[in-house]
């Protein structure tokens, strides 16, 4: 609740906002000279001005969140003067009546610059885009101009989630959803680890509140026990590195909680059986020639005092990795028998792994070999080439290699090249060359003849075959895994497409002519109309490939050489329902009340999530099928939210029982003779508790069960769960 004016302590806000800035100043000395420190001063007193009468959700003055955002671009990211100034001024075009000419005429052009590539897309697209989409889009354009704009809207979404506190609930999910699709991902693609992990962190903090706080109840139980381990496994190497006159710090980076829960989830085990909640962390700070030997000699140490496992060694020394990061890990086991991270990297590693691309671009001219970013942006760039391509399927593109694990793979001559996981030989050869990829017909891996579909794998040493009669085929898509190939070879159907199109349209022409017919566009429409075809590009094409018997134009009645046709006003099927929706219906206020009539709408629960009763749920409106309710943590729900926010709307379950709904559960656990049959005795003794299917399967002592029931709610539901979780060999029951 924002504090009314007769309530404020003006004198003393003014102090705090000052004191704030004195923050900033602190923060950045080390990147400053008296210049620097005049225009930041220029910068923050326009900010101040140009806010003085806006506050935040919280209450609070505006101008926190601008020097917030400027203090995380030179404290978090490294970067210098001109960030600051733009960080300052970001929101202020945007907001406020400053325009861009003001800020050029003040700052100069490359300040006006960044502030415009900072500036939302205003709302003035067709419903059936996305915003969120298009202003993506925005932000990823930005990457191949001034990299600035981008570190700059890292740090602002950054500062507006660590204050998502003061947000309503369906505004913070939405915006967590937002974050997950897109920011995160470019993080870590941006080498920024640390606001990856605190990204994933808060997402994870309001998205599964309850879990986060069993985990992070868990951390703090085991804190001391695990500080005291790591003292005696750390003491004899620290012994060692001191004897060698090393300058180095020792840290322990403790696992985050989205991570613990994921490797819970995925290898079914309890939070006391993660053998890696944490890792030990050598840095050292040695001259940039003498990095490699330094952290293979520090490698050696350590496994002289713990044994190393050989199937857990990690070299992104030798070849970092695609987002900049260099690092030596390798995992050993302790005297007391557990196995331990230990990850050695230089102090100007850590840097770049923690600050990302912008500590990369300050060591720069010392990394004469390392343009792995630069590729990737190389990429971002060729992307950009296709201006057809709509906001949604460019995000998706892009973000197709935002999170991959990658391989590492050799060309004949043995150059190394850094593909996505799950890459094909035609990967490699688009990745090599686009001429090389189109007419690529198979490749020599290691010596044996592969086709094109191949998966690589790290190591292999590959050899393209070609031949100028291959044409790309719309198979290929199918079995490409990097976005570069895959936006080459739609490039490359669609000129294809055109070329066939344009003989399909001569075809036709010469047809109406034996007809003498017009040829115009109302006739063409017609036609598209009696063949069914939408879109002449598409009628042309389908022309020229002989799908379309253009003999039957004859029986369409004919006068004054034109067709005559019954002109029925066009409708937009698909959008029609959607826009009726959309205007009756007040996405931020309104709720649906879980049965009870809404309006005089329809609604049905999404089957992708299938919500029952005491499921947190929203509504979503679709184009043609009314309105879907999903679960807050649908596997659906990060891509609906964020991509197409302004048709997201509260949903509530009535406070009375409503009827049975079907719900699946996993059962994993030790196999035993009759547990199948305690399983099903429980299900028949819960009252009103209905079994659809029972299927198990067992394998080496262990076993897995799925289960489809009805129930009422959730309450139901976690009755049944725990009656299951009490089952003697039972190690752990999930919902699917």
């Amino acid at each position: 609740m924002v504090p009314s004016p007769q309530n404020i302590d003006l004198e003393k806000e003014r102090k705090e906002i000052l004191n704030a800035y004195k923050g900033l100043l602190r923060a950045s000395k080390d990147y400053r000279n008296a210049e620097d420190t005049r225009i930041i001063r220029k910068a923050f007193d326009l900010s101040v001005e140009a806010h003085k009468d806006m506050r935040r959700k919280s209450g609070e003055p505006y101008i926190y969140h601008p020097i917030s955002v400027a203090r995380i671009c030179c404290e978090e990211m490294g970067l210098g003067t001109t960030a600051i100034v733009c960080a300052l001024l970001h929101d202020t075009v945007e907001d406020t009546h400053i325009t861009l000419n003001d800020i050029e005429e003040q700052f100069g052009l490359k300040v006006r610059t960044i502030i415009d590539g900072l500036t939302k897309i205003p709302e003035v697209f067709d419903d059936n885009i996305s915003l969120q989409a298009e202003n993506f889009r925005k932000l990823i354009l930005t990457i191949s101009d001034d990299l600035r704009v981008t570190f700059i809207k890292m740090a602002d979404r950054l500062h507006n989630m660590r204050t998502l506190g003061s947000m309503r609930p369906d505004k913070r999910l939405k915006i967590c959803s937002e974050t997950e699709f897109l920011y995160a991902p470019l993080a870590h693609r941006l080498g920024f680890n640390a606001i990856k992990t605190e990204f994933e962190d808060i997402i994870f903090k309001y998205k599964e509140p309850e879990i986060y706080k069993q985990i992070e109840l868990k951390l703090e139980k085991t804190k001391e026990v695990r500080n005291r381990f790591i003292r005696q496994f750390t003491n004899p190497i620290k012994d060692r590195l001191d004897n060698e006159n090393l300058n180095y710090s020792v840290k322990a980076r403790t696992k985050s909680i989205p991570s613990i829960f994921k490797k819970i989830q995925n290898k079914h085990v309890t939070f006391d059986e993660i053998y890696d909640i944490f890792a030990i962390r050598i840095i050292v700070d040695v001259p940039f020639e003498n990095e490699k030997p330094v952290c293979w000699k520090i490698y050696s140490m350590v496994t002289d005092f713990y044994q190393p496992n050989p199937d857990r060694l990690r070299d992104w020394v030798s070849t970092p990795k695609t987002n900049g990061y260099e690092s030596l890990h390798t995992t050993v086991m302790s005297p007391s028998g557990k196995w331990v991270e230990v990850q050695i990297r230089t102090k100007r590693m850590d840097e770049i792994a923690e600050k990302g691309y912008a500590a990369h671009w300050k060591y720069k001219d010392s990394l004469s070999q390392d343009n792995t970013f630069d590729r990737w942006v190389g990429e971002v760039r060729a992307l950009l080439e296709n201006p057809e391509v709509n906001a949604q399927d460019f995000i998706d593109e892009f973000k197709l290699n935002l999170f991959s694990e990658e391989i590492y793979v050799f060309t004949p001559k043995g150059d190394l090249r850094v593909l996505p996981k799950n890459a094909t030989t035609l990967d490699f050869a688009f990745d090599i060359h686009t001429d090389i990829g189109l007419s690529c017909i198979g490749a020599k891996v290691n010596g044996k003849l592969m086709p094109l579909s191949h998966i690589l794998k790290s190591g292999d040493q590959v050899d393209i075959i070609r031949s100028k009669q291959q044409k790309p085929k719309e198979d290929w898509l199918k079995f490409v895994a990097s976005a570069r190939a895959k936006s080459k070879i739609k490039g490359a159907l669609n000129e294809e497409h055109k070329k066939i199109a344009s003989d399909g349209k001569e075809i036709l022409q010469r047809k109406l002519r034996q007809l003498r017919v017009t040829w115009n566009s109302e006739n063409i429409q017609a036609l598209e109309k009696y063949y069914g075809i939408s879109g002449s590009s598409e009628f042309y094409f389908q022309i020229a490939k002989g799908k379309v018997d253009l003999s039957k134009m004859r029986q369409i009645e004919i006068n004054n050489h034109d067709f005559v046709l019954e002109k029925k006003a066009s409708q937009r099927v698909e959008s029609s329902e959607l826009e009726t929706i959309i205007k009756k219906v007040d996405t931020k206020k309104d709720t649906i009340i879980i049965g009870e009539d809404f309006k005089e709408f329809e609604y049905k629960l999404a089957n992708c999530c299938t919500p029952i009763p005491g499921d947190n749920v929203f509504g979503f409106i679709t184009a043609t099928d009314g309105i879907k309710i999903h679960r807050t943590n649908c596997p659906n729900a990060t891509q609906l939210m964020s991509n197409y926010a302004y048709r997201i709307m509260k949903a509530t379950w009535q406070s009375d029982r409503l009827k049975e709904r079907l719900t699946a559960l996993l059962i994993t656990g030790i196999d035993d003779m009759g547990i199948v049959n305690e399983i099903t005795t429980i299900v028949s003794s819960v009252i009103g508790v209905n079994m659809k299917s029972i299927s198990f399967e067992s394998e080496d002592g262990t076993f897995e069960g799925k289960i489809q029931l009805y129930v009422y709610d959730t309450e139901q539901l976690d009755q049944l769960i725990l009656r299951f979780e009490q089952i003697e060999g039972v190690k752990q029951v999930s919902r699917i």
